[in-house]
């Protein structure tokens, strides 16, 4: 909720700063309370650490400039339907099962259905942009997960908003300049960052820690209603039948690719364990002694 009603404001401010304008703000201010709020340590990580904060930082980062450049040009629940491909595609690659290219084909007709059977009334830049930006939000969730890992609280997620500031701000400057600066946009971007990055990726890596990033792509499946109900409610962006269907499709297919790619893992995990542990006894609490 946070995220997309985060993006509908961010959309607002696009006239006066440009989407990459609103990207670096949204990730300098960002990053700037983080690391105060966090201040993580520099020192005493290895160096796959921080290639690995690094990739997450460049994925967090050029994820948010795509789809900021998607949603200038396309409603938001059509950007953010199109962008949860990636992780749908992510499921269904990890399923390897004939049924999962029932999913695949389920978004595929969902697709379709929401670009009005060949996407003549979405721009198709902003269609391209939704795709790559689905492409790192993959990417996105399986670096989150590990860099919560390896990094104590939200130091990692700290980290990489500081890359991906870093990265966009000359972006943004070139595109925006001193409209960077004034005072009502810097106060509706503090409001994006608070939003769209701070909150939401703190909880994501939160989650993460405790939650299969499977299960954690089943719930991040459900944004596209989200964000066509924010779209609706801040951007007045209303959605027809066919493109509700479309979406309400590509929502189905990506619950049921990634649930079938829980359980195919859970079975494959199940079974070399039965065949360790013979009959001996198991724990009530299932661990096997």
């Amino acid at each position: 909720m946070s995220l997309q009603f985060g993006a509908a404001i961010a959309a607002l401010l696009f006239p006066r700063a440009g989407a990459m304008g609103v990207v670096s703000l949204r990730l300098t201010l960002a990053a700037v309370v983080l690391l105060l709020i966090c201040r993580p340590k520099v020192r005493g990580h290895a160096r796959a650490d921080w290639a690995l904060v690094a990739a997450f930082g460049v994925a967090l980062g050029g994820m948010n400039a795509l789809f900021y450049q998607a949603i200038e040009r396309i409603p938001l629940g059509a950007a953010v339907t199109l962008e949860v491909l990636g992780p749908l595609t992510l499921s269904v690659l990890a399923a390897r099962r004939m049924a999962s290219l029932v999913w695949a084909g389920l978004a595929l007709a969902g697709v379709i259905l929401l670009g009005r059977g060949g996407f003549d009334s979405l721009n198709v830049e902003g269609v391209l942009f939704a795709l790559a930006a689905g492409v790192l939000w993959a990417a996105y969730i399986l670096l989150s997960a590990r860099t919560g890992r390896r990094f104590p609280k939200a130091d990692g997620l700290a980290l990489a908003l500081a890359i991906g500031a870093v990265l966009s701000l000359p972006f943004g400057v070139a595109t925006a300049g001193a409209a960077l600066v004034d005072p009502v946009t810097l106060a509706l971007g503090a409001a994006v960052a608070l939003l769209s990055s701070m909150l939401p990726y703190t909880l994501e890596l939160l989650a993460l820690r405790r939650i299969a990033a499977a299960t954690f792509a089943v719930l991040m499946s459900l944004e596209p209603a989200i964000a066509a109900f924010a779209g609706f409610l801040v951007l007045s962006q209303a959605l027809s039948l066919l493109e509700g269907l479309g979406m309400a499709l590509v929502i189905v297919a990506s619950m049921g690719a990634v649930r079938l790619s829980t359980s195919a893992r859970s079975r494959d995990q199940r079974r070399p364990d039965t065949e360790d542990q013979g009959h001996r006894p198991v724990p009530p609490n299932g661990a096997v002694p």
